[in-house]
């Protein structure tokens, strides 16, 4: 087995131990930090997005392969960064002001990152200009925003109402998600889409980006 298959496997079979060893190898092998992530990293957290929508794998089995892939990543990145290997787009993500919840977005945050996103994970409590901002700053392609609660799902259109008196909204995909949030909502706030998981959420990114 290739180094670049083992560095799947370990992500696969949750040693983030291993996949920073993996990686530290395959680097030393030659390999360039792209082909780590795209033909390591990519292929394998694909397939724990397929096992999780396919009810194989359950929330903790995909934060144990989501750890894994950051122990890998966290080696990768500044070689990416000084590289200047191109992303697949840029999303900011955050929870929404009020809500102090966070492990589903930091798990979507994680995936995008695996699927070879740059994310912008601005964490919880956050308001509708600190979203407008952070898309000013980081130039994002998709602003994707999470709520835990009924009381905070509210802000998720202030989100877009402050996107669109920037003059930001026509340059940016808008996603949602959270528990009390559905697609219906989605579309009568006026985002492009509703995730209902972490899984989910790369395949929307995908499609949107397109």
């Amino acid at each position: 087995m290739g180094v670049l298959k083992e560095i799947g496997e370990s992500v696969l079979s949750y040693q983030p131990k291993t996949a920073e060893e993996l990686t530290r190898r395959a680097l030393d092998e030659g390999k360039s930090a792209a082909e780590i992530l795209n033909e390591g990293l990519i292929p394998a957290m694909d397939t724990v997005g397929k096992k999780y929508e396919a009810g194989e794998i359950y929330v903790p089995e995909m934060l144990m392969a989501a750890k894994s892939m950051k122990a890998a990543l966290a080696i990768l990145r500044p070689i990416l960064a000084e590289t200047g290997v191109e992303s697949k787009g840029k999303v900011v993500i955050g929870t929404v002001e009020g809500d102090l919840h966070d492990i589903g977005q930091n798990l979507v945050s994680i995936m995008l990152e695996g699927a070879g996103y740059d994310v912008h994970n601005l964490g919880i409590d956050n308001t509708a200009d600190a979203f407008v901002e952070a898309v000013k700053e980081t130039s994002a392609d998709v602003v994707a925003m999470s709520a835990l609660l009924t009381t905070t799902m509210i802000q998720m259109p202030e989100v877009v109402e402050g996107l669109k008196k920037a003059g930001l909204r026509d340059g940016v995909k808008i996603i949602i998600g959270g528990a009390p949030v559905t697609e219906e909502y989605a579309g009568q706030i006026g985002a492009d889409g509703y995730a209902k998981d972490a899984a989910a959420a790369v395949t929307l990114v995908r499609n949107l980006l397109k």
